[in-house]
């Protein structure tokens, strides 16, 4: 079903437009209005916590999710590049849900993450009728056309980084009947918790083993990302694992990808690759024509873009165009989370990477 706009865009005081303005950022129900023009020339850019955070702030002490528009009812900024969004395939959005709040459910044909930034365990994010905790760090799959909601049952503001690939979706596809809204705020829960990943461990479900599709919801659709949630602890120690016995990658450090967990294999979506990446020392300049959003889950140090440093610090989010010459150099032991669009190209054989002066 396609989405409504709404009659008139919702007022903000203009304290709030003054800072989201300031930051390049943007309230989401505005940045829908702005698919479906692709950026002509992405640039390199930064965004810092403390900016987002007093953005976020002050969008929250204007708006309840409840006054905001249908299908806008979502309290997030945007960090914009030129025009809209972060890249022509990329979306990210910083998301706040505040205590007693719903972010009523609906359901798209774009695939979606959320990375949690400050959470807790009565957080949760409600996904094909499971209840997935958001805790600090873990990060929850919503494959396309999955139900979802945001339920805050503590007494504490969550915070997280939504990563949607609705730029290739709406704007390169022109896919513009992508969205569904639910009959009801909250979707039921029919399944209890650690449901999903229990399908998707070392043991699969019988059908998996007699065809190729994922069984339920999925079935027939071949190698379809199920509804995951995974938890930090588990990453950040096979990465210190790694560190202990491995040499780093050149470009990346340490790096461990985020895997679709019907398959084993990375990507994570068709459209979009993620992975978990300790730094501890500088890595080699390189360049590729896939673009990447890095978004600092510890430490501070600089990636070096082209001619530019730019210095980032826990939550910054940074985005390094195609073609663009970088690499990073973390001040003592950092850890990132990487996002590309690389299996857009790799899937047409066309994604290609290089050293300078290679």
């Amino acid at each position: 079903m396609a989405q409504e706009e709404p009659e008139e865009l919702l007022e903000m005081s203009s304290h709030t437009r003054s800072i989201l303005e300031e930051h390049s950022l943007q309230p989401l129900w505005e940045v829908e209005d702005d698919f479906g023009n692709a950026l002509d020339d992405p640039e390199p850019d930064i965004w810092k916590w403390e900016d987002i955070k007093e953005a976020i702030d002050a969008i929250e002490d204007d708006i309840p999710i409840a006054d905001l528009p249908p299908g806008f009812q979502r309290r997030v900024a945007v960090p914009i590049n030129a025009a809209h969004a972060i890249s022509n395939t990329i979306y990210v959005g910083v998301q706040t849900v505040s205590p007693g709040e719903t972010a009523p459910s609906h359901r798209h044909g774009a695939n979606a993450l959320r990375f949690t930034i400050d959470g807790h365990e009565d957080m949760k994010t409600v996904v094909a009728g499971e209840e997935f905790p958001m805790k600090d760090n873990d990060l929850v799959t919503t494959p396309q056309w999955e139900w979802h909601d945001h339920v805050n049952d503590g007494d504490e503001t969550a915070a997280w980084l939504d990563v949607l690939d609705l730029p290739l979706v709406l704007d390169s596809l022109n896919a513009k009947n992508t969205f569904e809204y639910h009959e009801l705020d909250r979707q039921p829960v029919t399944k209890s918790q650690g449901y999903w990943a229990s399908q998707y461990g070392r043991g699969r479900p019988q059908d998996d083993v007699k065809q190729s599709g994922i069984p339920g919801p999925f079935e027939g659709i071949h190698d379809a990302t199920p509804p995951y949630r995974f938890e930090w602890d588990e990453m950040v120690e096979s990465l210190q694992q790694r560190a202990d016995n491995d040499d780093p990658d050149p470009n990346d450090g340490y790096s461990l990808s985020y895997v679709n967990p019907a398959t084993g294999k990375p990507p994570l979506f068709p459209t979009m690759s993620f992975r978990a990446q300790l730094m501890q020392e500088a890595t080699d300049p390189h360049f590729h024509n896939a673009t990447e959003v890095f978004f600092v889950i510890e430490g501070e140090g600089a990636t070096h873009i082209g001619d530019e440093a730019f210095e980032w610090s826990q939550w910054d989010i940074l985005v390094v165009p195609p073609d663009e010459i970088h690499h990073h150099e973390p001040d003592g032991e950092a850890t990132l989370l990487g996002i590309t669009d690389r299996p857009v190209f790799e899937a047409f054989n066309l994604y290609a990477e290089a050293e300078p002066n290679s």
